[in-house]
């Protein structure tokens, strides 16, 4: 029987309609969407079942597409919609820091380069450019590597800045590993950036170390 026509209190569009979406469980969420489309099957033991098999929800939304098309009640409608999940997640915290608005918290700074970056296979130095009133002006990817590192030419930097006449910078760079811990490596060219930027009076704000669902801040720790 069809999801949407289910008696059953706990049927998950009812229960989204009675009580708010933050009641549902992941598999829940999961099967309000995939409830549509031409695939047979019940939504909510797909969805189960799917989360179950990856080992959980991201581990699922960011499986590859042959593991993905093997699985019994995914055809093309499901599997466009699972592809379409992490890229409308990654747009909405994009929109957290929205050009010529100022920053209203270290929360929203990090919520938006967590969605950025997490999930990259390669290591990517991005830098958030800002006014002297910590309004964006620019995000930039400057320097993308392989999962080992990669080089970062501070003068591009500074370069990027004096083009958008920025007063402040904020540095990120994602860990592949998943481990958010900064290395010896990270402190130095972190050293090395706010010295270039301080011969031109523009303020390094931090370095933001994106790990696997953890944000490490280098000035939190004193190391700026």
């Amino acid at each position: 029987m069809p999801i949407a026509n289910t008696d059953s209190e706990n049927a998950p569009r009812r229960k989204l309609r009675r009580a708010g979406a933050t009641t549902l469980s992941e598999a829940e969420l999961l099967a309000v969407l995939l409830q549509r489309g031409q695939d047979a099957g019940p939504a909510m033991d797909l969805s189960d079942r799917l989360i179950s098999r990856f080992g959980g929800l991201r581990q699922l939304l960011h499986a590859e597409q042959r593991q993905l098309a093997a699985e019994q009640g995914l055809g093309n409608v499901r599997l466009c919609i699972l592809r379409a999940i992490p890229e409308l997640a990654r747009r909405y915290y994009e929109q957290s820091l929205p050009s010529g608005h100022a920053i209203r918290s270290p929360a929203d700074t990090e919520a938006f380069l967590m969605a950025r970056l997490r999930d990259l296979p390669h290591e990517l130095f991005c830098c958030l450019y800002l006014d002297n009133r910590h309004r964006v002006l620019a995000f930039e990817e400057l320097f993308r590597g392989t999962i080992d590192g990669t080089s970062v030419y501070p003068r591009e930097v500074v370069k990027q800045a004096l083009k958008v006449n920025a007063a402040a910078v904020i540095l990120a760079h994602n860990h592949p590993s998943g481990v958010a811990e900064p290395s010896q490596a990270d402190e130095r060219i972190t050293r090395r950036v706010k010295s270039a930027l301080e011969l031109l009076d523009i303020r390094l704000l931090d370095h933001l170390v994106i790990g696997d669902g953890s944000c490490t801040s280098l000035a939190s720790r004193g190391l700026i």
